[in-house]
């Protein structure tokens, strides 16, 4: 299992970090076998196995849920669980208590908190809990920002840029960057000393992370200009229908399927 220090010393060697959702124990279980360095159970969850069309209806509950169930089928894997819409910018205490819950009931080697909360980040260190901040496009705040590819202006630029930065300082261990000009992710990995993920920033960030669901075609949803495919779950709904018809048919089980112990003989009662 990677910790922080296996992922910065990665960093300074210029070994790339790979980095994957998993939101169950089953692919959770996949991930951890495909040797990925880090899963995150991301709020994301929220379209690809709840339904919803946004993650602001994700609660800490369904975060909990979905962060034990990824540990238990991931237990040797860096694992960073999402604090979810509504579970931040509250209060200080509350802040804190949420992030406290979130880490201690899903055993999370660290958090992860989207926007400029660096006040959060840096009393969550203070205590022991480890924060990956999240920048540029924060999926949370879609209903502001909409989804769109961000700090395209020179002044946007550099406020991404100062607040990455403010990020490290607070204490983050790892910052996530979506949905930002490549040039600029690399002039932001370069200045900080932790990991810098990417998503949809270029290749010259430390790491990449991308959506289970994404990559192995296993939701219908439209797929970013950023994700590449690289397997096909499709086919499952025509299994699935073979199966339907099967039963139909009287075609399901046959003799191999079935246990021929006779138990129902013609003296039986």
């Amino acid at each position: 299992m990677k910790n922080l220090k296996d992922l910065m010393t990665m960093k300074q060697e210029g070994i790339k970090i790979s980095m994957m959702t998993a939101y169950d124990y089953p692919s959770a279980k996949q991930v951890e076998a495909a040797g990925i360095d880090i899963i995150l159970v991301g709020d994301s969850l929220g379209m690809t196995v709840l339904g919803y069309d946004s993650t602001i209806y994700v609660t800490l509950e369904d975060m909990i849920h979905h962060g034990k169930a990824a540990r238990r089928g991931a237990p040797d894997t860096y694992i960073v669980v999402d604090m979810p819409f509504g579970s931040v910018g509250i209060s200080h205490d509350k802040d804190m208590q949420h992030a406290i819950t979130l880490y201690r009931e899903t055993k999370a080697d660290a958090i992860k908190i989207e926007g400029a909360h660096f006040e959060l980040i840096e009393k969550c260190k203070l205590i022991g809990i480890p924060v990956v901040s999240h920048l540029g496009l924060t999926p949370q705040s879609v209903g502001i920002m909409g989804y769109s590819v961000q700090a395209k202006s020179k002044e946007t630029a550099e406020q991404l840029i100062q607040d990455a930065m403010a990020a490290e300082r607070a204490g983050a261990v790892m910052l996530v960057l979506e949905a930002v000009p490549s040039d600029l992710a690399a002039h932001i990995a370069e200045r900080l000393t932790i990991p810098v993920i990417g998503i949809g920033a270029g290749i010259e960030t430390d790491g990449q992370v991308l959506v289970y669901h994404d990559v192995l075609q296993y939701s219908t949803e439209r797929k970013p200009k950023f994700v590449k495919i690289y397997g096909d779950f499709r086919p499952g709904v025509e299994a699935l229908k073979t199966y339907h018809d099967e039963v139909r048919q009287k075609r399901f089980p046959t003799e191999d399927y079935i246990y021929n112990i006779q138990v129902m003989g013609e003296n039986n009662d």
